[in-house]
């Protein structure tokens, strides 16, 4: 019994001497939990004695709903709908032009057939030239009136210039045609001349020689005498306004009539 006394004094005053630290300590406390952490580098602050920002949010939601009766559904706000985006953009509309105008462009671009009489050789050259060059597709014929027809001309109307006359030369050239020449002046310039015929047999001959050789734009037309004067007539598809705006400017004192 007294051994048993003992021990238990002796166990008080170790316990005694060890929680006064007579037996020594660790300079820091926690350094054992340091090392029984698990994966402290995953760890992240949120907040230091704030409450999370979803946590606040949720708490103005919460205060800005006012709180309900007992007993009673709390009501859901309602979220007002995106107000859905107005195409102010007018669909495309293509106008349709009037039918009376499309009548009247098909009225203007009508057959014609204009006669210009009383001209001289000249004048009919120079009417000539400028139908070539404007209104190509107008069929253009010739009568000599009031004298004696003194020759008959096989030629080439007049080209636009100088380049178009010498390629037309080179063309000849190459068909086996040499008895050429082209005008240099006057209103039949850069016409290319055939020949000259006193008989109008011998100039049909020579214009179907040169229509066997394939020359396609060569012509025939009456030389009047001194006192006679030319008809020209012009036939087609083509705006009459225009045709007699374009004659009239060559020859002003020229008057157009139509065709008898």
């Amino acid at each position: 019994m007294k051994a048993l006394i003992f021990l238990l004094v002796v166990a008080n005053l170790l316990f005694y001497a060890f929680s006064q630290g007579y037996f020594g300590h660790a300079d820091n406390p926690d350094a054992g939990r340091v090392e029984q952490q698990v994966k402290p580098d995953s760890i992240r602050i949120v907040a230091r004695g704030e409450p999370a920002a979803g946590a606040a949010k949720e708490s103005e939601t919460a205060a800005s709903v006012p709180a309900a009766p007992a007993g009673e559904a709390v009501p859901t706000p309602e979220i007002a709908p995106k107000p859905e985006a107005k195409n102010d953009a007018k669909p495309e509309t293509k106008e349709v032009p009037p039918k009376e105008v499309k009548e009247g462009k098909e009225e203007a671009a009508a057959s014609l057939c204009l006669a210009w009489e009383h001209l001289s050789v000249a004048e009919a050259d120079r009417l000539t030239a400028v139908f070539g060059e404007r209104f190509a597709k107008l069929k253009l014929s010739r009568k000599a009136v009031d004298a004696e027809v003194s020759g008959w001309w096989v030629y080439i109307p007049p080209l636009a210039g100088k380049s178009e006359a010498d390629k037309k030369a080179s063309e000849l050239r190459n068909l086996g045609v040499t008895d050429y020449f082209t005008v240099q002046d006057g209103p039949n310039r850069f016409a290319i001349s055939l020949g000259v015929f006193s008989s109008e047999k011998g100039a049909q001959e020579r214009l179907a020689e040169l229509k066997g050789k394939g020359v396609r734009s060569a012509k025939l037309t009456p030389r009047p005498g001194k006192d006679g004067s030319i008809t020209l007539e012009a036939r087609g598809s083509a705006v009459r306004q225009t045709v007699v705006t374009a004659a009239s400017g060559a020859l002003p004192k020229a008057t157009a009539a139509d065709c008898q």
